[in-house]
């Protein structure tokens, strides 16, 4: 198995994807807008990718936040927020906030598990300011760590709940970002000491089963590489202060604060202790070339994703998912 997750081009895997993925074996794979149409197609497409592999538990990851970063969207399935609206009704009542968090995460769950998705890229623990990037501050959860933390571990529940992994996001800390990692690297030249604010939600989340890094540069730990492709970081921050002993992943490594070649890229993520490579664009050259770098998943990364994928919880059905939504609407209502 290949410590890498790759993306696919369509609603249905091509003949090339087929025979590709069966050779080189990734960890998991997943999913978009461009392969998200109906539930009947998103759950062949899933069950097909279980046959292809052989695993009943095969990682199938999507980033449904909620707000502007949804893969499935209306009218097929239900609109959700993004993290501000809970962040909001903290500021008037916290343990209703906590509440809708919880709410929304099991909705969201049970939404994805009836596709077949068993892994949500959520929660943001990413700590917003007046200068964050808008790409991370229109979906954070907040600015105050301990506020952040809260309704994280509420999201990670509800999402457990309804069936789905939860991925931590995006270590060990997107916050200080003043530009979109997407386009260009961010440089923060945070101290050390300012940064423990930053690090504080995931230390308190540090059992999460599953977490991403950024793609950020952070001078006080690491001069000369983002935290992705950083072994300083990685080790001495993520592993270290942290405490985080979870499968980690790479932010998608097409991003352009990364310099190089998509299997340059995807090895030295890997060599930096990244547990798996996250490569999103289904170009089956890059593809290819990241296969053709990586060795087999060692044996940490392995137990890691194992244990990861064991804590997704059985669920019967999704007709619960309404009377969630209407919950969380009413407490949002609030504020």
């Amino acid at each position: 198995m290949k410590p890498v997750i790759f993306g696919l081009s369509g609603p249905a895997l091509t003949p090339d994807e087929r025979a590709f993925f069966a050779e080189s074996q990734p960890a998991g794979f997943i999913l978009f807008k461009r392969n998200c149409e109906t539930r009947a197609q998103m759950r062949a497409l899933t069950d097909s990718l279980r046959d292809l592999t052989g695993r009943d538990d095969v990682p199938i990851l999507i980033d449904q936040e909620g707000g502007r970063v949804a893969r499935m969207q209306p009218p097929e399935w239900p609109e959700f927020p993004a993290g501000p609206a809970f962040d909001r009704l903290y500021d008037l009542a916290p343990s209703s906030a906590i509440e809708a968090a919880r709410a929304n995460g099991h909705a969201l769950g049970l939404m994805l598990s009836d596709v077949g998705v068993n892994v949500d890229c959520l929660p943001l623990l990413d700590l917003a300011s007046p200068d964050t990037t808008p790409a991370v501050a229109s979906r954070a959860l907040g600015s105050d760590p301990m506020r952040v933390a809260a309704l994280g571990r509420a999201t990670l529940d509800g999402l457990k709940s309804g069936g789905v992994v939860g991925v931590v996001k995006h270590m060990p800390g997107h916050g200080r970002a003043r530009v979109d990692s997407h386009y260009e690297l961010p440089v923060v030249d945070a101290s050390d000491a300012e940064l423990e604010a930053d690090i504080a939600p995931f230390r308190t989340l540090n059992w999460a089963p599953m977490g991403m890094t950024c793609h950020l540069m952070f001078t006080a730990w690491d001069a000369e590489n983002p935290a992705s492709l950083s072994k300083k970081i990685i080790e001495q921050v993520i592993r270290g202060r942290i405490g985080f002993d979870g499968l980690l992943m790479t932010d998608d490594i097409d991003m352009k604060a990364l310099s190089g070649t998509a299997g340059e890229k995807a090895a030295r993520a890997v060599a930096a202790g990244c547990d798996l490579v996250l490569d999103c664009w289904a170009r089956m050259d890059e593809m290819e070339e990241i296969a053709s770098r990586l060795s087999e998943m060692g044996a940490k990364s392995r137990e890691r994703l194992d244990r990861a994928m064991a804590t997704i919880a059985s669920v019967a059905d999704s007709a619960e998912m309404v009377e969630l939504v209407a919950k969380r609407d009413e407490l949002l209502a609030l504020a």
